[in-house]
């Protein structure tokens, strides 16, 4: 097994940071830039988003709850919604329709279209694929205890990042059972499927199903996606 790289991971087509992401062979070497990425970008847009705040720019057609908080900068994008308490901090690009929902947490980071983070999930220093989904409670844990560099565990092998926060990358399609948690440096594969109440840590290969960290099962049927 190795290390996926970005276009293994994610289908460009769906995020306005295709351009950005295509220059990092490894993923996680894009986090340092989100928030430059966001505020460049934001400058570009069109009429169809409104500046509702120095650096925060919401499409005409999203629904922001008058409860949520969204910090600068951060790009809300066309069909989205941002629920009740909603927590943006900032260096936060959104995409199409998806839902960030009440209590939810975001800090730098990239969500793809059609990704659901819908309730009490904090996701931090992480990049989320295409319609990747987390289950209620799920969150991304994105600094060690000992507030070391994150390394990527894959296999015997252990990749030093350099990133003290580094949360996890998602890949298109992936979903997070509820209450999981992404321990620091956690890398999902395409189409992965991972049960409630697991810890994750390393590198997950796609198309599988992760009932816990030594029980990572391919799946047996061709993975098909239901909207929700």
């Amino acid at each position: 097994m190795k290390v996926p790289e970005t276009a293994e991971l994610f289908d460009l087509e769906y995020t306005a940071a295709a351009e950005y992401l295509s220059g990092y062979v490894r993923p996680w070497e894009a986090l340092a830039g989100i928030k430059e990425l966001v505020a460049a970008l934001g400058k570009t847009l069109g009429g169809d988003y409104t500046e509702v705040a120095p650096e925060v720019w919401v499409h005409r057609s999203a629904r922001v709850a008058p409860t949520a908080y969204l910090g600068a900068p951060c790009i809300i994008g066309e069909g989205t919604e941002v629920r009740h308490c909603a927590f943006v901090r900032g260096s936060a690009l959104v995409g199409r329709n998806c839902v960030i929902g009440n209590s939810v947490e975001l800090k730098n980071v990239i969500l793809f279209d059609g990704v659901q983070v819908p309730h009490y999930n904090y996701v931090g220093d992480s990049i989320l694929g295409h319609k990747a989904h987390m289950g209620a409670g799920s969150i991304t844990s994105n600094v060690k205890g000992d507030r070391s560099a994150v390394t990527v565990r894959c296999g015997g092998e252990r990749i030093t990042t350099g990133l003290k926060k580094f949360g996890a990358m998602i890949g298109d399609y992936a979903e997070i059972g509820c209450n999981s948690v992404l321990n620091p440096g956690t890398i999902l594969g395409r189409r992965t499927s991972v049960y409630p109440l697991t810890s994750l840590r390393g590198v997950y290969p796609a198309d599988c199903i992760v009932k816990n960290d030594s029980a990572v099962i391919k799946r047996k049927e061709k993975f098909t996606h239901e909207e929700g």
